[in-house]
This record gives structure tokens, C-alpha cells and sequence, in this order.
């Protein structure tokens, strides 16, 4: 199994994740609220696109795109963690 196959069953892993979250969260009280989850998601979500992208041979601007939006999700994370 090669990387970008790994790569695309941890994007469904993780489609799959944010759905149960999704439909869990407004049925379960002790879940935190899908909308607090999001940037988590999306963190991981471009960090593995980015690695996709790289591994399929995208351009580095393509790959850097996805790092930057990583990051940018993770600052929202924490700035969300923090309140």
C-alpha cells in the first residue's frame, strides 16, 4: 500500500469522524458542540491533504497552501481552547 493510499483512507477516516461528531454531538450533551470540534478537524484535515499533495507530486505552493490553512485552523484551535 503506498502513501497516497494511506493518505486518502485517513481523509475518509476522518470525513467519517467529523460526520459521527456531527450527528453525535446533538444527541449526546457531554460532547462539546461540533462548531468547538471544527478547527480541529480542519487542522488535520489540510495537514493531510498537504501530505497528500506532496506525495503526488503537486506543486510546493499547492503543499504550502495546505500547511498555511493547517496552521491557520490550529491558531483558531487554540485562540478557542483558550476562552
Amino acid at each position: 500500500m503506498d502513501i497516497r493510499t494511506i493518505a486518502d483512507i485517513v481523509l475518509a477516516v476522518l470525513l467519517l469522524e467529523a460526520a459521527v461528531l456531527a450527528v453525535a454531538g446533538r444527541r449526546i450533551t457531554r460532547l462539546p458542540r461540533f462548531r468547538v470540534l471544527l478547527p480541529t478537524l480542519a487542522a488535520g484535515l489540510f495537514l493531510v491533504l498537504a501530505l497528500r499533495s506532496a506525495v503526488a507530486g503537486e506543486r510546493a505552493e499547492v503543499v504550502a497552501l495546505f500547511l498555511a490553512l493547517g496552521g491557520v485552523a490550529h491558531v483558531v484551535d487554540l485562540a478557542c481552547r483558550r476562552r
